[in-house]
């Protein structure tokens, strides 16, 4: 984050570096290690403290698991995660700033690291990086002026282990910052001649940094022909910002499909790509799906009073028509908005967050 007028990595800062972890849960200086107890606390136990006693916490069935409550002002720079993979759709996280009571992060957990589909894919791009075997890691600058808070839900019927790491700084944030925001929407399947909606009833100035898609097929033939539209301040029917189709949106051509390569093939950059493509198996696995990322770091879409954006879902037909598909669709948007939370109108439940 570039803090007042340094520009670079090698520019010194009046901030002080912390982390919250289980071995620190407070992120206080010389706090880390001292555990007693934890998960870890029977493997330690002819070596005692300070040798790896609580590397992880437990959440139960339906409970939410606080990872980390910070006061004052600085800004997260890092989070690292990780997690069994069948958790990785039943685990919610969530992110308030400044005391707000309505999140301005709301999503599954494996979406919020473009991992949807509960099934591991290397991403190497710069905000979001995702090492075998699910090693989750965001660099999403999230500056707070008074209070960041992090909660994590398990939306399952059995308990569930979770290693993480939350990496701050405290000290002066910039007045014009705003704050990240993330929102998770899922169309199940999408509506016959309906479009998919990533964002709504986001009201202005804030800008769009990132998009991920994680789309399941439900017919056959290509599926990517669908525009993806940023609908800006005063649109109303038609929008300011149109692509041409789905695979060039995410900055690949041609339905993804190298020939001599097996047709669909994966992709990841530091901006945009198509890291996942799980294909069908003959047998329990029948239908193709994808996961799909963009970020407009460099380009981001910036907007004054409101915005919203949607894709369509449209495939190929007999005579060379398009085909409105009916296909499961979900979608993470990420923007910065100077408001701590924003209105929405579904929240994600068990029933809609399970892969299948």
């Amino acid at each position: 984050m570039t803090l007042g007028n340094l520009t670079g990595i090698s520019a010194l800062a009046d901030v002080e570096s912390r982390s919250i972890s289980a071995e620190n849960p407070t992120g206080e200086p010389g706090q880390g290690g001292r555990r007693t107890e934890g998960t870890g606390a029977y493997a330690a136990r002819d070596l005692g403290q300070g040798w790896k006693v609580s590397p992880s916490i437990e959440i139960g069935p339906g409970e939410t698991a606080t990872l980390a409550d910070i006061a004052g002002s600085g800004c997260v720079t890092h989070i690292w995660l990780t997690t069994h993979v069948d958790h990785w759709r039943r685990l919610v996280l969530r992110g308030f700033w400044d005391g707000d009571t309505a999140p301005a992060i709301e999503t599954p957990v494996g979406d919020f690291f473009c991992s949807g589909w509960g099934k591991f894919a290397q991403v190497s791009s710069l905000p979001v990086a995702v090492n075998p075997n699910g090693g989750f890691n965001c660099y999403w600058e999230m500056p707070f002026k008074e209070h960041a808070t992090f909660t994590l839900e398990n939306t399952h019927d059995e308990k569930v282990v979770v290693y993480f790491q939350v990496d701050y700084w405290l000290g002066a944030v910039p007045d014009k910052s705003a704050y990240l925001h993330a929102q998770w929407r899922r169309s199940n399947p999408l509506e016959s001649k309906t479009v998919h909606t990533l964002l709504d009833g986001v009201e202005g100035p804030g800008h769009y940094v990132g998009t991920y898609l994680a789309w399941g097929v439900n017919s056959t033939g290509w599926w990517g022909e669908g525009e993806v539209k940023f609908y800006l301040d005063g649109d109303d029917e038609f929008p300011t910002i149109c692509g041409t189709g789905t695979e060039d949106y995410f900055g690949g051509a041609w339905n993804f499909d190298v020939p001599h390569l097996g047709g669909y093939t994966e992709f990841s950059t530091p901006y945009l790509g198509m890291p996942q493509v799980i294909r069908p198996d003959g047998q329990y696995q029948s239908q193709q799906r994808f996961g799909m990322y963009r970020f407009h770091l460099p380009d981001p879409i910036r907007f004054k009073e409101k915005l919203r954006v949607d894709v369509q879902a449209l495939g190929w037909r007999s005579g060379g028509r398009y085909l409105p598909l009916q296909d499961d669709i979900s979608s993470t948007a990420f923007f910065y908005s100077g408001k701590t939370s924003t209105t929405r109108p579904d929240t994600p439940t068990h029933d809609v967050m399970e892969i299948c």
